[in-house]
């Protein structure tokens, strides 16, 4: 028995048995503390392979390898997009390192174009790409990759991320933060990351060997992700650009800069650089904005927490990606603007979704009633430290064992699923799922 084994069958054994086997809409309550229990063990789906992609339904698949983070999304027509895929050296973090599934015999580009591969209905054809931010986390660097570097042009591109997913993938367009000249707010050599270089070679590599065509994220626009294959059946979906470059969209319409007295700054953090999309699909909405996260010195001495800023501008949702996989990030006004039923997270290190961030976003203060946690993973080294703690109760077990997260919303939006994935092979089997209706959704 290998250790991940030994962990699993002696730390989670007595917590299944506690939680039984019985799947319901609404979690069960605890005696003692009069928490939501969940248990998606009993769901049908679980121990079944996770059925395709339907015309109508829209997907989000937070794709698990351990090492970074990558989600692919497939619109209610057939529209695809790959939303980072990205790989780093994890696995040095030593005790922090968290389980690299389904092994370490491949780099995270390469698992995660073979999971495309086989939930796309275009199989290896993707729509878009899409770069949340510049750290190899989320796009791959020339410091880290797999086997020897391209010789492209006379320029050396790692096989990392993005550029080793397009070896299987082919990309139509492209979005990034700062296309085509990187200046803005500042210049990227400015911002905390090794990932420009890499990215903008990767970007030439892909335009003359595709014709990748390059777009820059505009704040504000809806629907420049936009549907390309029947967009006239499905009016009510749609996609707003809400954060870039440190910008928000505000509810009257305008664009506010969170940056604009620091513009004369030697560095910014490039989390806040993060780009944030809104989806709607009738009364569903879903919220992800990558890492935006950042707080700021003002000129006067003051700090400005831009995830607060941007609580100002937005209402609930019904599923929310947390932002910066939780690490000391989401605060309360946040939590209390979005008030998801469903929290997930991308992860690849222990001190993700550390418990002051799960803290906030299972404070009934913030807003009332159950609400799922559902992160990739919680491994029985965070569970032994956080046990007894108030939020364990709202994390799905499921998470425990770590996996794949698969949001899929029916066609319309009045109901959605998340359903848990081995991550330990690529068999698609669901470990366990819950059943939703959307917040606004018609009797």
């Amino acid at each position: 028995m290998n250790r991940r084994s030994f962990m699993k069958s002696a730390a989670l054994a007595p917590l299944f048995g506690a939680m039984g086997g019985c799947f319901s809409t609404q979690p069960a309550k605890d005696e003692k503390t009069a928490a939501p229990v969940w248990s998606g063990k009993g769901h049908p789906l679980a121990g079944q392979k996770l059925p395709p992609w339907k015309p109508g339904e829209f997907q989000v698949h937070f794709i698990y390898t351990g090492v970074a983070e990558s989600m692919f999304w497939i619109l209610p027509d057939g529209t695809t997009m790959l939303l980072d895929c990205g790989d780093h050296p994890a696995w040095t973090r030593g005790k922090l390192a968290i389980w690299i599934l389904p092994n370490g015999r491949k780099n995270a580009g390469e698992w995660v174009s073979r999971y495309v591969t086989r939930v796309n209905p275009a199989k290896t054809s993707v729509d878009y790409m899409m770069l949340s931010h510049h750290h190899s986390d989320h796009g791959g660097s020339d410091t880290w990759g797999a086997g020897a570097p391209r010789d492209w042009n006379g320029k050396k591109i790692s096989v990392s991320g993005l550029m080793q997913a397009a070896d299987t993938l082919k990309f139509g367009t492209a979005f990034d933060r700062g296309w085509p000249n990187f200046n803005d707010p500042i210049p990227d050599e400015r911002c905390d990351s090794n990932c420009y270089p890499h990215m903008r070679k990767v970007y030439d590599f892909l335009m003359r060997r595709d014709g990748l065509k390059m777009e820059q994220f505009k704040v504000g626009a809806k629907n420049q992700v936009a549907m390309r294959r029947n967009a006239a059946a499905y009016p009510s979906f749609s996609i707003t650009n809400i954060t870039g470059n440190g910008k928000i969209l505000c509810r009257n319409g305008q664009v506010r800069d969170l940056y604009a007295e620091l513009h004369n700054a030697k560095r910014l953090n490039e989390n806040g650089m993060s780009l944030g999309l809104l989806v709607q699909y009738g009364p569903f909405r879903f919220y992800t904005a990558g890492d935006f996260s950042d707080s700021p010195k003002l000129p006067d001495g003051t700090r400005r927490n831009i995830e607060a800023e941007l609580a100002k501008e937005l209402d609930p949702v019904d599923v929310a990606k947390v932002n910066h996989h939780a690490h000391h990030s989401m605060p309360t006004e946040l939590v209390a603007a979005l008030q998801a039923h469903v929290w997930t997270a991308c992860m690849w290190d222990q001190l993700h979704i550390t418990a002051d961030s799960l803290t906030r976003l299972s404070d009934r203060a913030a807003y009332p009633g159950p609400r799922l946690i559902a992160p990739a993973v919680f491994s029985p080294e965070r569970r032994f430290e956080d046990e007894g703690k108030p939020f364990v109760r709202d994390i799905a077990p499921e998470a425990f064992d770590a996996g794949h997260v698969v949001l899929n919303v029916a066609p319309g939006g009045n109901t959605y699923t998340v359903a848990y994935v081995t991550a330990d092979d690529e068999s698609m089997k669901v470990t366990g799922a819950y059943d939703f209706t959307a917040r606004n959704a018609k009797a």
